[in-house]
This record gives structure tokens, C-alpha cells and sequence, in this order.
């Protein structure tokens, strides 16, 4: 089965990641919130991947991305890390981790950075966290930006439904964007947003600029590696391709199991000592 596996073993770095968006190479990333899943995605030869906020809708069933907390984001950032040799891997700060000053929102970052051993982080937010993220930077921690949607944000939104499709929020979002630039970030998240928005704000920055339901004319593209695999058969946006049916074939492959045992046919004589 044909696919891309990059034969390009050397560690993704901001700095690469700059060069790809210079050389119009797009960027791929998936999420990964643990050691298997990791090891997966990352031999695949994917660019970033991304320890999502998002364990707490696919790992813990929560309804929104807000219950999660710091100790079990660094889980996940620790677990996916032992799994990966060449991928880029940013960890999502929480909600609550650095919304309240600049102080708490390093001392979650230097946590995040030195018990995980992870590349980078993400935070969600322009403007209003512009502060906080300088102090990061500061601290010699790349920082990965994210506008649009902003799912820790949903609450205030109260929807999911396509962000900065009036003019006021567009010109927000493009003016956080270059603020996020100039503050240091190494690159952006946009997420669900109008696609010719999106296209204008990658054109405009030097930083790549990631894309989830933000069209074709970013820098590179990112989704849940769980949607994507078709495991979660609910979740079915517009933006979601699916690559696989993995929901049908891990259900086949329990119902076989559970029927071995119960016909008497595992464990066969072969399978036991």
C-alpha cells in the first residue's frame, strides 16, 4: 500500500519548520495522547504532533476540553514523548494553567517543558494572553499560537459553529495573528475559520500556519488522530476525512474474540504452554 514515509530522520525544530513554509513543503500533524499511538504516527513520518487538551473529549469523555488539568496533560505529554524519535511534540497548556498572570502561566509551562521533555506548547488566545506568552518565550520555551475556535473558549461561544465569518472578528484575528508573530511564536493554529481567512493570514506571516476546517491555503494541517482513524463515529464535520474505519474493525475483532471464548476456541491447543 503506497504512502508517505519521510526518509528524513533528523529531528523536527521550529527552525525546519520554517524552512518547510519558505519551500511551500506542507506540514502535517495529528494528535497523540499516548506511547502506542505515538509510536505510530511518529514511524508513519508525521512533522508535529500534537498532546491535545482534546484527552479530555477522546481519552476521558468529557463534553468539553475544559475538565482536564495540568498533572494529566503531563501524563499524556510524557507518555507520547517516549514514543516519538522524530516528530516535533507540542503539548496543549489547559485551560486554567495560564489564563489567570504571566507567573502561573510560566510555572505551568517550565512544569509542562521539564517533566514531559516535550518540544513546545500550544495556548489558545491572542491579545488577551499576548503578556503570558512573551513571558514563556522569554524563558527560552517555543510556543505554538491558536485562534479561531478556541475550544477552552466554548463556554463564551456557546457553539461550535465557524468563527470570524464578520468583519469585526476577522480583523481581530488577524491582528492577534501578527501580534502572536511578533511575540515570538513559532507558529499558529487556525481553527475553523472561513478559508480566504485563513489563506490571508498564512500569506501575511512568516511563522507556518497550522489548519483544521481552515481550508487548503495554510501552511500544513492538523486533526484528532482518533477522528481521522474512524473510531469515533459520531464526529463528523465537514473538515473530517476519514482514513480508516477503525470503529467496524476493532468491533469485529472484539465480537470475534468474546465468540472464541464462549464457542471454546481460544485458547487452542497451540496457544497454551
Amino acid at each position: 500500500m503506497a504512502g508517505y514515509i519521510s526518509d528524513d530522520t533528523r529531528k523536527v525544530t521550529t527552525h525546519r519548520l520554517v524552512e518547510m513554509k519558505q519551500r511551500g513543503e506542507k506540514i502535517s500533524m495529528l494528535t497523540s495522547y499516548d506511547y502506542t499511538m505515538a509510536q505510530i504516527v511518529d514511524g508513519a513520518g508525521i512533522d508535529i504532533i500534537l498532546v491535545g487538551d482534546s484527552a479530555s473529549n477522546v481519552m476521558a469523555g468529557n463534553v468539553t476540553t475544559l475538565p482536564i488539568t495540568l498533572d494529566q496533560m503531563i501524563y499524556h505529554g510524557k507518555s507520547v514523548v517516549r514514543g516519538v524519535k522524530r516528530a516535533m511534540v507540542v503539548v496543549d497548556m489547559p485551560f486554567g494553567s495560564y489564563q489567570g498572570n504571566e507567573y502561573e502561566g510560566l510555572a505551568s509551562a517550565i512544569r509542562i517543558m521539564k517533566e514531559t521533555h516535550a518540544d513546545a506548547l500550544k495556548m489558545e488566545g491572542g491579545e488577551e494572553i499576548i503578556g503570558t506568552v512573551k513571558r514563556i518565550i522569554s524563558a527560552g520555551i517555543p510556543v505554538m499560537g491558536h485562534l479561531g475556535l478556541m475550544p477552552q473558549s466554548i463556554n463564551k461561544y456557546g457553539t461550535y459553529t465557524v468563527r470570524a465569518k464578520d468583519e469585526t472578528e476577522a480583523q481581530k484575528l488577524i491582528q492577534d495573528a501578527h501580534l502572536l508573530e511578533e511575540a515570538g511564536c513559532f507558529g499558529i493554529v487556525l481553527e475553523k475559520i472561513p478559508a480566504d481567512l485563513a489563506t490571508r493570514v498564512a500569506s501575511e506571516l512568516t511563522i507556518p500556519v497550522i489548519g483544521i476546517g481552515a481550508g487548503g491555503g495554510v501552511d500544513g494541517q492538523v486533526l484528532v488522530a482518533q477522528d481521522m482513524l474512524g473510531m469515533n463515529n459520531g464526529f463528523r464535520p465537514r473538515f473530517l476525512r476519514r482514513y480508516a474505519d477503525l470503529h467496524t474493525v476493532i468491533t469485529d475483532a472484539v465480537s470475534r474474540y468474546v465468540s472464541d471464548i464462549k464457542n471454546l476456541d481460544f485458547p487452542n491447543d497451540k496457544e497454551q504452554y
